[in-house]
């Protein structure tokens, strides 16, 4: 059974020019540092797959080895998050799943709990 994080963005007004190159610098700078070539990253939906009020839609397949998955879910939300600072006055839903994925103004998208280097090595170890 696989887990996918799931990300939109909704706005009634469409991205502007610098709001396009703004995300497509975060998603350029995402998969030239994502750790793992082997991997599903940050994968934005094209135009065609997204409601007409969603800016920015996507999905990111998560890693059946343990030892990816903090490493995996930190990088997607930290992208996430810096496309969130880039797109104002849109409503994101980012979930987990079932599991939404809350918001905090100076940390951006986080899990409780993903950031500890104890459990990134517990996990590793699987």
């Amino acid at each position: 059974m696989s887990v996918s994080l799931y990300y939109s963005a909704r706005r009634t007004t469409p991205l502007t020019a610098v709001e396009s190159a703004a995300v497509a610098r975060i998603v350029a700078a995402h998969e030239s540092s994502f750790p793992y070539r082997d991997q599903e990253s940050l994968c934005l939906y094209s135009g065609d797959r997204t409601p007409p009020d969603e800016i920015v839609a996507g999905s990111t397949k998560m890693p059946l080895d343990l030892g990816r998955l903090l490493p995996v879910i930190v990088h997607v939300l930290d992208s996430v998050t810096e496309l969130h600072r880039a797109l104002p006055g849109a409503t994101w839903h980012v979930h987990l799943d079932d599991l939404d994925v809350p918001w905090d103004e100076s940390e951006g998208y986080a899990l409780p709990g993903m950031c500890d280097a104890d459990l990134a090595a517990e996990l590793e170890g699987h």
